[in-house]
Protein backbone atom coordinates (compact mmCIF):
# COMPACT_ATOMS: atom_id res chain seq x y z
CA UNK A 1 0.00 0.00 0.00
CA UNK A 2 1.27 3.40 -0.88
CA UNK A 3 1.29 6.87 0.67
CA UNK A 4 2.23 10.53 0.45
CA UNK A 5 5.11 11.22 2.45
CA UNK A 6 6.72 14.49 3.33
CA UNK A 7 9.90 14.12 4.78
CA UNK A 8 11.36 12.27 7.18
CA UNK A 9 13.49 13.12 10.55
CA UNK A 10 15.53 10.61 11.73
CA UNK A 11 16.81 11.64 15.51
CA UNK A 12 14.10 13.47 16.90
CA UNK A 13 14.10 14.27 20.50
CA UNK A 14 10.55 16.30 20.69
CA UNK A 15 7.55 14.09 19.43
CA UNK A 16 7.41 11.76 22.03
CA UNK A 17 9.43 9.77 24.53
CA UNK A 18 13.41 8.57 23.57
CA UNK A 19 15.15 9.12 20.88
CA UNK A 20 12.24 8.85 17.71
CA UNK A 21 12.01 8.48 13.84
CA UNK A 22 9.46 11.15 12.68
CA UNK A 23 7.86 10.60 9.78
CA UNK A 24 5.95 13.60 8.07
CA UNK A 25 2.90 12.62 6.14
CA UNK A 26 1.69 14.77 2.82
CA UNK A 27 -1.87 16.44 3.64
CA UNK A 28 -3.83 18.28 6.25
CA UNK A 29 -7.54 19.32 6.08
CA UNK A 30 -6.73 22.03 9.01
CA UNK A 31 -5.50 25.56 7.77
CA UNK A 32 -3.97 26.82 11.30
CA UNK A 33 -2.91 30.33 11.08
CA UNK A 34 0.53 29.56 12.99
CA UNK A 35 0.86 26.42 10.90
CA UNK A 36 4.93 26.51 10.56
CA UNK A 37 4.55 23.11 7.76
CA UNK A 38 2.78 24.41 5.17
CA UNK A 39 4.29 22.80 3.12
CA UNK A 40 2.89 19.41 4.12
CA UNK A 41 -0.84 20.68 3.71
CA UNK A 42 -1.76 19.92 0.35
CA UNK A 43 -3.21 16.75 -0.60
CA UNK A 44 -1.75 14.66 -3.84
CA UNK A 45 1.80 16.13 -3.08
CA UNK A 46 5.00 14.56 -1.01
CA UNK A 47 6.66 11.11 -2.55
CA UNK A 48 4.37 8.15 -3.33
CA UNK A 49 5.92 5.38 -0.75
CA UNK A 50 5.17 1.75 0.00
CA UNK A 51 4.47 0.66 3.40
CA UNK A 52 6.54 -1.42 3.67
CA UNK A 53 9.92 0.51 2.24
CA UNK A 54 8.82 3.04 4.92
CA UNK A 55 8.62 0.58 7.53
CA UNK A 56 12.31 -0.73 5.97
CA UNK A 57 13.86 2.84 6.86
CA UNK A 58 12.51 3.13 10.38
CA UNK A 59 13.96 -0.43 11.19
CA UNK A 60 17.19 0.71 10.70
CA UNK A 61 16.87 3.05 13.22
CA UNK A 62 15.39 0.28 16.00
CA UNK A 63 18.89 0.41 18.12
CA UNK A 64 18.67 4.35 19.03
CA UNK A 65 14.96 3.55 19.51
CA UNK A 66 15.58 0.91 22.15
CA UNK A 67 18.67 2.79 23.95
CA UNK A 68 16.77 5.66 24.80
CA UNK A 69 12.57 4.47 24.88
CA UNK A 70 12.09 5.54 21.89
CA UNK A 71 10.42 4.94 18.53
CA UNK A 72 8.47 6.06 15.70
CA UNK A 73 6.46 9.02 15.42
CA UNK A 74 3.54 9.33 12.27
CA UNK A 75 3.23 13.41 12.18
CA UNK A 76 2.35 15.80 9.46
CA UNK A 77 0.71 17.21 7.78
CA UNK A 78 -1.99 15.28 9.54
CA UNK A 79 -1.72 11.45 9.85
CA UNK A 80 -5.15 10.70 10.72
CA UNK A 81 -5.48 11.96 6.36
CA UNK A 82 -4.20 8.96 5.05
CA UNK A 83 -5.68 6.45 7.24
CA UNK A 84 -5.29 2.84 5.27
CA UNK A 85 -1.73 4.00 4.94
CA UNK A 86 -1.53 5.02 8.38
CA UNK A 87 -3.01 1.65 9.77
CA UNK A 88 -0.64 -0.50 7.51
CA UNK A 89 2.71 1.48 8.59
CA UNK A 90 1.81 1.23 12.42
CA UNK A 91 0.70 -2.58 12.18
CA UNK A 92 4.33 -3.00 10.44
CA UNK A 93 5.68 -0.90 13.19
CA UNK A 94 4.55 -2.95 15.92
CA UNK A 95 5.07 -6.32 14.36
CA UNK A 96 9.01 -5.15 13.99
CA UNK A 97 8.45 -4.28 17.91
CA UNK A 98 8.55 -0.42 17.65
CA UNK A 99 7.02 1.95 19.70
CA UNK A 100 4.42 3.32 17.65
CA UNK A 101 3.07 6.91 18.14
CA UNK A 102 0.71 9.18 16.43
CA UNK A 103 0.86 12.74 16.53
CA UNK A 104 -2.54 14.55 15.62
CA UNK A 105 -4.65 17.17 15.89
CA UNK A 106 -7.52 14.44 15.28
CA UNK A 107 -8.70 15.75 11.95
CA UNK A 108 -9.49 12.20 10.41
CA UNK A 109 -12.53 10.70 9.63
CA UNK A 110 -13.74 8.84 12.63
CA UNK A 111 -12.99 5.58 12.05
CA UNK A 112 -10.06 5.01 13.90
CA UNK A 113 -11.10 1.49 16.10
CA UNK A 114 -8.19 -0.42 13.53
CA UNK A 115 -5.83 2.34 13.48
CA UNK A 116 -5.66 2.39 17.28
CA UNK A 117 -4.79 -1.06 18.04
CA UNK A 118 -1.53 -0.38 16.92
CA UNK A 119 -0.99 2.64 18.63
CA UNK A 120 1.19 3.04 21.96
CA UNK A 121 0.56 6.62 22.13
CA UNK A 122 -1.18 9.50 20.84
CA UNK A 123 0.08 13.37 20.71
CA UNK A 124 -3.20 15.19 20.36
CA UNK A 125 -2.75 19.08 19.50
CA UNK A 126 -5.79 20.48 20.67
CA UNK A 127 -6.21 24.29 19.42
CA UNK A 128 -9.27 25.64 21.15
CA UNK A 129 -11.96 24.58 23.24
CA UNK A 130 -14.56 25.80 21.85
CA UNK A 131 -16.36 25.12 18.47
CA UNK A 132 -16.46 28.69 17.32
CA UNK A 133 -12.77 29.46 18.16
CA UNK A 134 -11.57 26.33 17.01
CA UNK A 135 -13.22 27.45 13.37
CA UNK A 136 -11.81 30.79 13.63
CA UNK A 137 -8.32 29.45 14.46
CA UNK A 138 -8.06 26.24 12.36
CA UNK A 139 -11.14 26.35 9.51
CA UNK A 140 -11.92 23.06 10.81
CA UNK A 141 -14.15 21.26 13.36
CA UNK A 142 -13.11 21.26 17.20
CA UNK A 143 -15.96 17.43 16.78
CA UNK A 144 -13.38 15.49 15.00
CA UNK A 145 -10.60 16.21 17.79
CA UNK A 146 -13.28 15.12 20.30
CA UNK A 147 -14.23 11.94 18.53
CA UNK A 148 -10.30 11.36 18.10
CA UNK A 149 -9.77 11.78 21.92
CA UNK A 150 -12.81 9.84 22.44
CA UNK A 151 -11.68 6.89 20.60
CA UNK A 152 -7.95 7.09 22.41
CA UNK A 153 -9.96 6.28 25.68
CA UNK A 154 -11.95 3.61 24.62
CA UNK A 155 -8.94 1.45 23.24
CA UNK A 156 -7.14 2.73 26.40
CA UNK A 157 -4.64 4.40 24.28
CA UNK A 158 -2.70 7.16 26.82
CA UNK A 159 -2.56 10.56 25.54
CA UNK A 160 -0.36 13.54 25.48
CA UNK A 161 -2.19 16.90 24.99
CA UNK A 162 -0.35 19.78 23.26
CA UNK A 163 -1.26 23.35 22.98
CA UNK A 164 0.51 26.41 21.29
CA UNK A 165 0.62 29.27 23.19
CA UNK A 166 0.41 32.22 20.91
CA UNK A 167 0.28 36.18 22.10
CA UNK A 168 -3.31 37.60 21.55
CA UNK A 169 -4.52 34.47 20.79
CA UNK A 170 -4.17 31.45 23.23
CA UNK A 171 -1.89 33.36 26.01
CA UNK A 172 -4.57 34.45 28.47
CA UNK A 173 -4.75 33.20 31.84
CA UNK A 174 -8.18 32.87 31.56
CA UNK A 175 -8.13 30.67 28.30
CA UNK A 176 -5.42 28.48 29.72
CA UNK A 177 -7.00 27.76 33.51
CA UNK A 178 -10.30 26.90 30.79
CA UNK A 179 -7.92 24.75 28.89
CA UNK A 180 -7.28 22.88 32.39
CA UNK A 181 -10.82 22.13 33.18
CA UNK A 182 -11.47 21.26 29.68
CA UNK A 183 -8.70 18.32 30.02
CA UNK A 184 -9.25 17.52 33.30
CA UNK A 185 -12.45 15.51 31.81
CA UNK A 186 -10.55 13.89 29.59
CA UNK A 187 -8.94 10.12 29.97
CA UNK A 188 -5.63 8.64 30.04
CA UNK A 189 -3.82 11.82 29.59
CA UNK A 190 -0.41 11.68 30.99
CA UNK A 191 1.07 14.81 30.35
CA UNK A 192 0.20 18.21 28.83
CA UNK A 193 2.62 20.58 27.39
CA UNK A 194 2.22 24.10 26.06
CA UNK A 195 4.48 24.65 23.11
CA UNK A 196 5.58 28.43 22.70
CA UNK A 197 4.24 29.55 19.52
CA UNK A 198 7.30 30.63 16.76
CA UNK A 199 7.55 32.42 13.38
CA UNK A 200 10.14 29.53 12.18
CA UNK A 201 7.53 29.04 9.37
CA UNK A 202 6.71 31.91 8.74
CA UNK A 203 9.58 32.41 5.54
CA UNK A 204 7.68 29.22 3.79
CA UNK A 205 4.45 31.36 2.70
CA UNK A 206 6.11 33.63 0.79
CA UNK A 207 8.06 31.09 -0.82
CA UNK A 208 4.64 29.63 -1.74
CA UNK A 209 2.90 32.78 -2.83
CA UNK A 210 0.66 32.99 0.35
CA UNK A 211 -0.10 35.07 3.26
CA UNK A 212 0.94 34.46 6.38
CA UNK A 213 -2.06 35.12 8.97
CA UNK A 214 -0.16 35.88 12.06
CA UNK A 215 1.94 38.33 10.37
CA UNK A 216 3.58 40.74 13.03
CA UNK A 217 2.26 38.63 15.75
CA UNK A 218 5.69 38.00 17.84
CA UNK A 219 6.89 34.71 18.67
CA UNK A 220 5.72 33.31 22.46
CA UNK A 221 8.21 34.14 24.89
CA UNK A 222 9.80 30.44 26.00
CA UNK A 223 10.28 31.92 29.66
CA UNK A 224 7.01 32.98 30.00
CA UNK A 225 5.15 29.95 28.15
CA UNK A 226 7.55 27.60 30.54
CA UNK A 227 5.96 29.97 34.13
CA UNK A 228 2.46 29.67 32.76
CA UNK A 229 3.12 25.54 32.22
CA UNK A 230 3.98 25.25 35.79
CA UNK A 231 1.95 27.16 37.33
CA UNK A 232 -1.25 25.95 36.24
CA UNK A 233 -0.57 22.52 34.57
CA UNK A 234 2.32 21.35 36.55
CA UNK A 235 1.38 22.41 39.52
CA UNK A 236 4.17 24.23 40.88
Amino acid sequence: MKGNVHSIESMGTVDGPGIRTVIFLQGCPLRCKYCHNPDTQEFGEGKPTEATELVEKIRRFIPYHKASGGGVTFSGGEPLAQPEFLTECLKLCKEAGIHTCIDTSGAGNGNYDELLRYTDLALCDIKEITEDAFGKLCGGSLARTEAFIRACEKHGVPLWIRHVVVPGLTDGREHLLGLKEYISKLRGVLRVELLPYHTLGAHKYAAMGRKYALEGVPPMDAELCGKLQKEIFDGE
